[in-house]
C-alpha cells in the first residue's frame, strides 16, 4: 500500500473553501445527528456516494476507517483506488475531533492550525449501517455504509436526508466500490 503525502495534502482542500464548488441552499439550516454514538460509528465506512471535490478526484474503491485514540480524538484513515477498481492505492492518515452533536471536524494535516474541515453526520439508519455526512459550506457530502453496496431504500431514505439540508442530490457520484479483504 502507497502511502502519499500527497494524498494528504489534497484533503487541504477541506479547509480551503475559496473555489470550491456548493452544492447545498446555505440559506438552508443543516441538522445533525444528536445522539450519536461515537464508539458504534467507529470501523469501516465504504463510500458509496459523493459530492465531486478536488482531493477525491480519480478516486474509486474508497474507504474511510475510524478509531479511537488515546486522547479522545478519532483516527482517521481513507483509502482510495486510482482510476479502477484495481488501480494504485493511496491512504491518508487524520484525525478528527467532535465538536459538537453530530458534529466533527477533520484535519489530514495538523501542523496547519486551519485545515481542518466540517465533517456533520446529518443522518445515521439506527444500526449504523448507514450514514449521510456533510459539511455547512456545502462544498463536500457523502453517502457511506458498512457495505460496499446499498439498497435502493437506503440510497433514497440517504438522498432524503442530504436534500433536507439543502443538497442538490442531482450533482452526486456514485463511487464504484470493492470488498475490502479481512
Amino acid at each position: 500500500m502507497i502511502r502519499s503525502g500527497l494524498f494528504a495534502l489534497m484533503f487541504l482542500a477541506l479547509a480551503v473553501p475559496a473555489s470550491a464548488k456548493v452544492y447545498r441552499d446555505r440559506s438552508v439550516a443543516m441538522t445533525t445527528v444528536q445522539d450519536l454514538e461515537v464508539e458504534r460509528y467507529l470501523g469501516l465506512w465504504y463510500e458509496i456516494a459523493r459530492f465531486p471535490n478536488r482531493f477525491e478526484k480519480g478516486c474509486v474503491g474508497v474507504t474511510a476507517e475510524y478509531g479511537l485514540l488515546e486522547d479522545g480524538q478519532i483516527s482517521v484513515t481513507n483509502t482510495c483506488r486510482e482510476e479502477t477498481l484495481n488501480g494504485q492505492v493511496r491512504q491518508a492518515e487524520g484525525k478528527a475531533r467532535i465538536e459538537g452533536p453530530g458534529q466533527l471536524s477533520v484535519t489530514f494535516v495538523p501542523w496547519l492550525p486551519f485545515a481542518r474541515g466540517d465533517y456533520w453526520v446529518l443522518g445515521l439508519r439506527a444500526d449504523y449501517s448507514v450514514a449521510v455526512v456533510g459539511a455547512p459550506r456545502g462544498s463536500t457530502g457523502w453517502i457511506l455504509a458498512r457495505t460496499p453496496e446499498i439498497s435502493a431504500a437506503d440510497r433514497n431514505w440517504a438522498e432524503s436526508v442530504l436534500q433536507k439540508n439543502g443538497y442538490d442530490t442531482g450533482q452526486l457520484t456514485y463511487i464504484p466500490q470493492v470488498e475490502i479483504a479481512e
